[in-house]
């Protein structure tokens, strides 16, 4: 217990200094002495259950200190031991020794004694937490104050079911590739395999109700079937491509929206992403669905490095954003944003929709996608693009909308300039998504 607690708590104090998540938990899970099975899901469990509970762990763990603790992983490791008491089935008593051991492996050995009155005063005091962790936003919703004042001037009537829906687990979503199998066989598959699955109003998108690995999902080593969320599965019906087009994913990685593209027609992809060791990983969905692309590691911005020249008739830009759709997945985001990084992601869009606008077709079409929920990412960029360019349009994309709301879909909103919101709700993570066309 000592170990993984003391593991998680330099995990969650190097994320609050900067670092990402991913990053760090990699470190602690690859240190020694090597961890076994069981050790490891809790190491993740408590890295992750801890930033998503975050503000309403340090408001309870500042009710029960006299002073503030200064020391980092210290101070972590109260809200580590904090999160298991109050958010797991982990026997108090084994959290409360474990953690006043652990003290001593973040370099508070002096401080055991603190440990140790602050968490067993908390078994004592568990209504007074239970009213801290409601008594501010910041608590409730377990984000900085800036976000949720922005998340409320953007969304004034959605920002409280955005916060609600944020805060929970992640969705394990699957899309079903209808060449290969039904979603109905695919759901009843599943279902034979001991997998409760679902439906959803996404065409070809289904959920389970628990994650598994990919290796037992049916026909996933085949090619049949991928893990995708259902709001990013939207990207390839709304850029509908057709056989024989030339087409540009211009942000790939990992690949999901690429290799959905190919899926769904005959066309000549190139896949583009800075990141040369994630463009590893769309090789290896490629290769597992048998179809083929042209991989280019570079910046798509820079023309120069990569482009021949030839115009493409359709472009994804899957922008890199502030992730503030996706915060399920990725609880750090919350802690690692600031509030200046918005307007220097939103600079960043433009330059990418500036320079592959020139390498568009006339007649052809651009999806501008984001996995954020701000509209300074989304229709802020896209507005400021549309009044410099006199050849760009916005396409409608109210059909769409009508379609899959009468599929059930709720959690979406059409704007004025006719581009999509998916809100993070039950059935996917949040996604905003503007067509143009090229006069």
């Amino acid at each position: 217990m000592r170990e993984v607690q003391a593991r998680a708590a330099t995990v969650v104090a190097a994320v609050l200094a900067g670092r990402s998540l991913s990053a760090e938990l990699a470190r602690a899970l690859g240190a020694r002495p090597a961890l076994d099975a069981g050790s490891r899901g809790q190491l993740q469990d408590l890295c992750y259950g801890t930033l998503r509970h975050l503000g309403a762990l340090r408001a309870q763990r500042d009710l029960l200190l006299e002073r503030p603790v200064t020391e980092p992983r210290l101070a972590a490791l109260l809200v580590v031991a904090l999160y298991q008491l109050l958010h797991t089935r982990g026997a108090p008593h084994a959290v409360v020794d474990g953690a006043v051991d652990a003290a001593a492996r973040v370099g508070a050995a002096r401080a055991r004694g603190l440990v140790n009155a602050v968490l067993r005063n908390a078994q004592r005091r568990r209504a007074e937490l239970d009213e801290a962790a409601r008594a501010t936003d910041e608590a409730r919703y377990s984000l900085p104050r800036w976000w949720i004042d922005r998340l409320r001037a953007d969304w004034p009537e959605d920002w409280t079911s955005i916060l609600e829906a944020s805060a929970g687990h992640p969705l394990f979503s699957v899309r079903v590739n209808p060449a290969d199998l039904s979603r109905d066989a695919f759901i009843e598959r599943c279902r034979e395999q001991g997998m409760a699955a679902t439906g959803l109003p996404m065409p070809d998108a289904v959920r389970l109700d628990k994650a598994v690995p990919v290796e037992r999902l049916p026909g996933f080593a085949e090619g049949c079937c991928s893990v995708q969320d259902a709001g990013a599965q939207l990207a390839a019906a709304l850029l509908d491509v057709r056989d024989g087009e030339r087409v540009l994913d211009a942000c790939a990685a990992p690949g999901g929206k690429a290799l959905h593209l190919l899926q769904r027609a005959r066309v000549e992809l190139t896949a583009i992403d800075v990141d040369a060791a994630r463009l590893d990983r769309v090789e290896q969905n490629f290769h597992r669905a048998r179809v083929a692309a042209r991989l280019v590691a570079a910046d798509a911005a820079d023309l120069g490095a990569w482009w021949d020249g030839r115009p493409f008739d359709a472009i994804l830009l899957d922008a890199p954003c502030s992730g503030s759709g996706v915060l399920r997945r990725h609880p750090d985001i919350r802690w690692l944003r600031r509030p200046g990084d918005l307007p220097t992601l939103a600079r960043r869009q433009r330059q990418l929709l500036e320079a592959l606008w020139g390498t568009l077709a006339r007649g052809g079409r651009l999806l501008y996608c984001t996995c954020s929920v701000f509209a300074i990412e989304n229709d802020g960029v896209v507005a400021g693009f549309l009044a410099d360019h006199d050849d760009a349009c916005r396409v409608c994309c109210a059909g769409h909308a009508a379609a899959l709301r009468a599929r059930g879909e709720t959690r979406l909103r059409v704007n004025a300039g006719g581009s999509l919101d998916l809100l993070p709700g039950d059935d996917h993570d949040g996604f905003h998504y503007a067509l143009l066309s090229k006069r």
